[in-house]
């Protein structure tokens, strides 16, 4: 019953209009207003962003604000992967049955995530990782590896709650939300999965980096809203590190896992 109401809920504020209306108003002069308690009320820290608070005509430029330039020290190591925004560690482990993984008690199957059977089959058996970005996060996400990107694609319209309660309550957006992917490959052949997934209302997912080499650390993208990035691994090519745990929060730049 809970589901079923929440899932209604979402359905009747997820629609054109709404989305247009918030977007209108996050860009709007007004909304400069609310930057103040927006950083009050989830605690960010004016040191790391790169510009002053005031130079944010709108609550949308502060949203997608980038660091400064020191803010953020990426693991040097060539064969750790780095994270790829500041988020919580919402899932991780291994693709079990060939296909299929689980958040938040919810089973996913990467058929529905991918969209090609051909991209699947590359991650029977692999391992994941989900990072979920709240409101508080830095929205810029950046390359987690040394890598040449050999696909880029769209998949699903509409894009709903990727919080805690979308999660468990929402009818699998992972899967059916509007989403970017990119597939990189590794200097030693191994694939990473690389998957960007909208958040509700607005399916704002910008790319900034077209080139078809990435390299750890570099910026390649930001979200317009809050959102949720999932990683998934080719079969024996990683192993994470002590410090990925459920619930924890991890920042873009520090090693998660070890390539094998």
């Amino acid at each position: 019953m809970r589901q079923k109401l929440y899932r209604s809920v979402v359905e009747l504020t997820n629609g054109r209009w709404s989305s247009f209306l918030l977007q209108h108003f996050t860009t709007s002069k007004i909304s400069k207003k609310l930057i103040s308690s927006y950083i009050k009320v989830y605690g960010i820290k004016l040191d790391e962003v790169s510009e002053k608070r005031e130079s944010f005509q709108n609550l949308q430029e502060f949203f997608i604000r980038r660091l400064s330039e020191n803010a953020r020290n990426i693991a040097k190591e060539k064969q750790v992967y780095t994270s790829p925004v500041d988020a919580k560690i919402e899932s991780f482990g291994d693709i079990e049955k060939n296909t299929i993984f689980y958040v938040k008690g919810k089973t996913y199957d990467l058929k529905d995530l991918l969209g090609k059977d051909e991209i699947v089959n590359r991650y029977l058996n692999g391992k994941y990782i989900v990072f979920y970005l709240s409101p508080a996060d830095y929205h810029r996400f950046h390359s987690p590896i040394d890598a040449t990107v050999i696909r880029q694609y769209t998949l699903g319209k509409k894009s709903y709650p990727v919080n805690s309660l979308g999660l468990t309550y929402g009818n699998q957006p992972i899967s059916k939300n509007y989403r970017q992917i990119s597939e990189l490959v590794t200097e030693n052949g191994s694939h990473c999965a690389f998957i960007k997934v909208g958040a509700m209302f607005v399916n704002s997912i910008h790319i900034t980096n077209t080139s078809d080499h990435w390299h750890k650390g570099e910026e390649v993208g930001f979200f317009g809203f809050g959102s949720t990035v999932v990683l998934l691994f080719n079969e024996n090519s990683i192993e994470f590190l002590e410090n990925v745990v459920q619930g924890t929060h991890i920042q873009v730049g520090q090693a998660f896992a070890h390539m094998l």
